[in-house]
């Protein structure tokens, strides 16, 4: 039996329901919300809720948006004959962040893990293959995570893409800034020597 009332137990457990969260961080998050004045405390919940019912996929690149399409998808000046594919909208904000890339995106919402009983029937690849049947589109880029399941959803991507004349490219892996040799391992070196720069 719970030391705390209901509506804070209740809380708590919401909380620990988040990835990456555990009971402690969850208490202390319930905690911090319990100590914020009630406006403050009501404009969150109305943010969370607000999320719920304004989002949805933008009808092109599958991200999420308020509008029919996203910003990106609606810019005059971005490159749509390239699309950079992820598994998730986090990886679209992650590569905005770096204001180097000015393509594309798609956004797959997952990746192919038949131990988790995910095919690509529930990813968002017949989107993806309705976008590159326009001739504008000339590469795509797999930018999916460097485990299995991305390697895996990449390579079946790249086999539906390529019979359409449609360069698909994949991230560059190696070694990360301010990394020592000495830790990497030998997967990360071999990769690091293949995919080197001339300087």
């Amino acid at each position: 039996m719970s030391a705390n009332a209901a509506p804070l137990e209740k809380l708590i457990e919401q909380f620990a329901k988040l990835p990456g969260i555990g009971r402690k961080g969850a208490t202390r998050l319930a905690y911090q919300v319990l100590g914020m004045p009630k406006a403050e405390a009501l404009e969150f919940a109305q943010a969370i809720a607000d999320a719920h019912e304004k989002l949805h996929r933008c009808k092109q690149c599958q991200n999420f948006t308020d509008a029919e399409i996203c910003p990106v998808c609606a810019s005059t000046t971005r490159d749509k004959t390239t699309i950079c594919v992820v598994e998730s909208p986090r990886d679209v904000t992650a590569f905005e962040r770096t204001r180097e890339y000015k393509g594309s995106y798609h956004v797959l919402h997952g990746l192919i893990s038949p131990m988790d009983g995910i095919g690509a029937e529930q990813l968002t690849v017949k989107e993806l293959l309705t976008r590159l049947a326009t001739d504008e589109v000339q590469e795509v880029i797999m930018a999916t995570n460097p485990t299995v399941e991305g390697e895996a959803t990449a390579m079946y991507l790249a086999k539906l893409i390529k019979p359409l004349g449609v360069k698909v490219s994949r991230l560059a892996y190696g070694l990360p800034v301010g990394g020592t040799l000495e830790y990497a391992d030998p997967t990360t070196l071999r990769r690091s020597l293949i995919s080197r720069d001339e300087l």
